[in-house]
């Protein structure tokens, strides 16, 4: 009979042993891993995107993953997608300032969105490249000067006329 016992008592234990909330994440893990994500290099922006795919397995950090993207500018101004450019930057802008760390970091999450879309605009043909980074380095400023994406229409325009007219000289992309 007490052997009849001791299994159900050894899987109930089991059970409550994985029921078991995870150890709270300190404020200094959740900065390693927020400081992580938003550097400059493309490893820091790749480590973020796996995460950004899988936000289940961090949920013990309560990073907030919301985002308007590109704010009130477009998300895919004339054809270059900029979408997880301005994901990244919004989630690195609200988590800093969920952590009281926002003005610390501002400078470093501004140049991380730089590179994020200078690698974007890498992506694209040699042709359109031009127009693709004169807009990526507005987006910059716009962000950098204002903390957030606002791009005039006549800039979009010129960019607009620099791509179409690059496409013109080469005689279309391939």
């Amino acid at each position: 009979m007490k052997r009849l016992l001791l299994v159900p008592l050894t899987t109930l234990t089991a059970v409550l042993a994985l029921a078991t909330p995870a150890a709270a994440v300190t404020a200094e893990e959740k900065l390693s891993v927020l400081s992580g994500w938003t550097q400059t290099s493309s490893a820091s922006y790749n480590a973020w995107n796996s995460a950004r795919q899988n936000q289940g397995s961090w949920s013990a950090y309560a990073f907030s993953w919301g985002t308007d993207y590109c704010s009130s500018s477009p998300d895919n101004p004339i054809g270059f997608d900029f979408k997880l450019s301005c994901y990244r930057h919004d989630f690195g802008y609200r988590n800093y300032k969920e952590m009281g760390q926002f003005p610390a970091n501002k400078s470093r999450l501004d140049s991380a969105f730089y590179e994020d879309l200078k690698r974007k605009c890498a992506t694209y043909n040699v042709v359109v490249r031009p127009a693709c980074t004169s807009l990526a380095w507005t987006y910059y400023q716009a962000v950098k000067a204002f903390g957030g994406v606002v791009v005039s229409d006549a800039e979009l325009a010129r960019a607009q006329r620099m791509k179409r007219d690059a496409i013109r000289a080469n005689g279309g992309l391939d």
